[in-house]
């Protein structure tokens, strides 16, 4: 794991609490959705060890499109029901693929990418957007990194005002 502020975090728990507390104050006096997931790429980016690209894709217009993002250049839009994002969509379930050569339909907008996490924000029962990390390690990502970024996700939709992009 980085280490960020000269601080040592020995267990994901400890990172994902600390980067959740970084997070709000990043965004807890902003509304802005753009600013604000600008910030949480930034953020996840910085904090988050072995990763490759990690981002967000909004949902508009039944179709997932590229939103603030860390990373190399990104597939613009995505299908509901295509690739890791858009089965995050349709199912309203986390993705969590250990190796995404195996995952039907993967969409490889980097080749170097080897797992994938990806977390459907839903507001008020509506899928509204995803979360996506990528990773070039296989196997990088757990059941302690969906907890995780799930309390992510929680202050997202705390903050942030959806309406915006809907």
């Amino acid at each position: 794991m980085k280490a960020i502020d000269k601080v040592n975090f020995d267990t994901k728990d400890k990172l994902y609490k600390y980067m959740n507390i970084k997070l709000i104050g990043l965004v807890g006096d902003e509304s802005d959705w753009l600013a604000n997931l600008s910030n949480t790429s930034a953020l996840l980016n910085l904090l988050i060890d072995e990763i490759n690209w990690v981002g967000f894709y909004l949902l508009k217009n039944d179709k997932l499109v590229l939103g603030p993002f860390q990373g190399k250049p990104a597939c613009v839009n995505i299908e509901i029901g295509k690739g890791v994002c858009g089965t995050a969509v349709s199912t309203k379930e986390v993705q969590l693929v250990k190796n995404v050569h195996d995952f039907p339909g993967h969409i490889a907008c980097d080749s170097a990418s080897n797992s994938e996490i990806v977390l459907p924000i839903i507001v008020d029962g509506s899928v509204v957007a995803v979360l996506d990390i990528d990773s070039p390690i296989l196997n990088r990502f757990d059941e302690e990194d969906q907890a995780g970024l799930e309390r992510i996700i929680d202050s997202l939709i705390k903050y942030i005002d959806w309406s915006q992009i809907r």
